[in-house]
């Protein structure tokens, strides 16, 4: 209210620009998720993923036994690479049911390939999320800096760039040591560059925009501008950049894995499950398709999921 008693004229305008702003994020929003459902490609994704999560939480009840617990320790009887044998299709009912066999441990692999899904998800997931952060940081200041500091910092990702990235993980984690988070590390370090050249040319882009130079002539910081004002409006390839990673991520991590030295033993990895039962290929081909199945579907779905995104929030691709 002014003091003559009529009501100030920028407070109504302060409250519709109060009462505007989440609707049109909410619908933001909307409209997005309504974009992504669009693309079948990203709801089968999606239905793969739900259906590997939903394995992966509830594995301790469906799982019918401990998956690194030998069927001799449990008094089960069983032979190296016993096929599957399951009651409903005809296995004789005194027999032990195993849906998927007996791995060369005599070891139950439909429980090992439940608790891999575990494993998997989360090293895709932590592994591309700590190159993100690394490579998101380290882009967003080339890009917006600019001169010697993005030559120099491009110049190192160039040369992490001109290894072969199965090999350089390799070297990493043989300097580090053998074991599963030693790999994820690898692989994280060796994702780095990949996430911060996307970033840098998304910020390079952006860092033109109208608005940007509209923060600056207010007098907005540097560190503001990039915070508040870039970053947000850079992420969307990240993210589809970070979803088609997690894929790579989980088949790298395998690949590690089958060469001994990703995850160790008795973990539950379907990498190092595919390795411990190569010997047996021929006489029990089952314990190398099953961990491969559920390798290609988590692989399978991340990269389903990634084309939807680009599809759907790409404006040019976007019809």
């Amino acid at each position: 209210m002014t003091l003559s008693g009529t009501p100030d004229a920028r407070a109504p305008l302060a409250l519709g620009a109060e009462t505007t702003v989440t609707p049109k994020a909410t619908s933001l929003r909307k409209e997005t998720a309504r974009n992504v459902l669009r693309q079948k490609s990203a709801v089968v994704g999606l239905v793969i993923l739900t259906f590997l999560t939903v394995v992966a939480i509830f594995a301790p009840v469906i799982a019918p036994f401990d998956p690194n617990v030998s069927m001799l320790d449990l008094g089960i009887p069983g032979t190296r690479g016993d096929p599957p044998c399951i009651h409903l299709l005809g296995c004789p009912v005194d027999q032990p049911q195993h849906i998927m066999g007996l791995d060369s441990n005599l070891r139950d692999e439909f429980s090992r390939v439940l608790f891999g899904a575990r494993v998997s998800l989360l090293v895709g997931i932590v592994t591309v999320g700590f190159g993100i952060v690394i490579g998101t940081t380290i882009g967003a200041i080339a890009g917006f800096a600019g001169g010697a500091s993005d030559n120099i910092l491009m110049r190192l990702m160039d040369v992490m760039l001109s290894f072969p990235s199965l090999i350089l993980a390799i070297a990493i984690v043989t300097v580090l040591g053998p074991g599963l988070v030693n790999g994820m590390l690898a692989i994280g370090i060796v994702s780095i560059p990949i996430y911060a050249r996307v970033m840098r040319g998304s910020v390079l882009s952006v860092r033109e925009s109208d608005f940007v130079t509209a923060s600056r002539a207010m007098g907005e910081s540097s560190r503001g501008i990039l915070a508040r004002r870039i970053l947000p409006n850079a992420l969307t390839p990240l993210i589809v950049q970070g979803t088609l990673g997690i894929g790579g991520a989980i088949l790298e991590v395998a690949a590690l894995s089958f060469v001994g030295i990703g995850a160790l033993p008795p973990l539950a990895e379907w990498g190092a499950m595919i390795a411990g039962d190569r010997n047996l290929f021929f006489s029990a081909p089952h314990l190398i398709l099953f961990p491969g199945i559920a390798i290609t579907l988590a692989v399978l779905s991340f990269n389903l999921i990634g084309d939807g995104l680009r599809d759907a929030l790409d404006p040019r691709l976007n019809r």
